[in-house]
């Protein structure tokens, strides 16, 4: 039985020390910098490469702690988040504030071995997320406004990691990043709405479940899609696109833009939690594609 039991608590720590750190965002954040890193690159740097999946590793899992020290009152109000490792009890927020300072420290000191402008964004990022977007989420909707900024920060970390650059090509790839994540963060706000609403979070532009959201959704989804096909056209240096992979990274533009229309047709949270689902895959198919574009060429 002692067997049993403590293999549950192993069990136990491990997840809570996953959902603490949002393990399966981190490792998304991790593939965009890595995608970025790889755009950037002349010769792959093994090393570096480790280096700055542990170092953005470190930095989402401690923005992510972090924020859930500050909203554990609130994440207690909502179904999706009560049973968080702190509202439940499970954690302490004292062992949280250890997690995510350690975390803050390692990521930093591990980007900085990389190159310092690594770190200075990295830095920024948790700063950002945790004491400008975290608290303003329950004042305004201008707060998705401000946490896209940290969450753009990993696809431009990448091409700074390879570069110690920052020009147009980060910015490219930071812009794309950047518009992407209002469809995205929206179609999640619309779906969750009444959770929301509890802990008092406004998530949606409009604050509410309208055809002004619903429009907005698709104006940011274009201009999601232009910038991902401005690479084609040549004047973004470094960072360039063949015509085939510009055609088919236009096609899963369409394809988000599709359900982001639908969305607006129909405004039902079935709709809603369809486009934020496109929109994840999304994201990740187009920094497959500048990838494989930029190997093959």
């Amino acid at each position: 039985m002692s067997d049993s039991n403590s293999s549950l608590t192993v069990y136990s720590v491990v997840s809570d020390f996953k959902e603490i750190t949002k393990m399966r965002l981190a490792l998304s954040v991790v593939f965009s910098s890595l995608a970025g890193y790889l755009l950037g690159v002349e010769t792959v740097d093994f090393k570096t490469l480790i280096l700055l999946a542990f170092g953005g590793y470190f930095m989402v899992g401690a923005s992510n702690a972090y924020n859930q020290i500050i909203e554990k009152d609130l994440d207690a109000l909502m179904d999706r988040t009560k049973n968080r490792p702190i509202p439940s009890g499970r954690m302490s927020v004292t062992t949280a504030f250890v997690i995510a300072s350690v975390f803050t420290l390692l990521g930093v000191i591990v980007l900085y071995i990389i190159n310092k402008q690594t770190a200075m964004f990295g830095a920024i990022s948790i700063f950002l997320y945790t004491c400008v977007y975290t608290p303003l989420k329950t004042k305004t909707p201008l707060a998705v406004f401000v946490g896209a900024i940290p969450g753009a920060i990993p696809f431009m970390l990448g091409w700074v990691a390879a570069t110690d650059d920052f020009g147009i090509e980060p910015g490219t790839l930071f812009a794309l990043q950047f518009f992407w994540q209002f469809p995205h963060f929206w179609a999640i706000g619309w779906f969750l709405y009444n959770d929301y609403k509890k802990a008092g979070f406004f998530m949606l532009p409009t604050g509410k479940q309208d055809r002004g959201t619903a429009v907005q959704t698709i104006m940011y989804t274009i201009w999601t899609i232009l910038v991902s096909i401005i690479p084609v056209f040549g004047f973004t240096g470094r960072l360039q696109l063949s015509v085939v992979s510009a055609v088919v990274v236009l096609g899963l533009g369409l394809w988000m833009l599709y359900y982001a229309v639908r969305l607006f047709k129909i405004m039902t949270e079935k709709a809603a939690k369809q486009l934020m689902l496109v929109s994840v895959s999304y994201i990740s198919l187009v920094q497959i594609v500048y990838v494989i574009d930029k190997f093959i060429r």
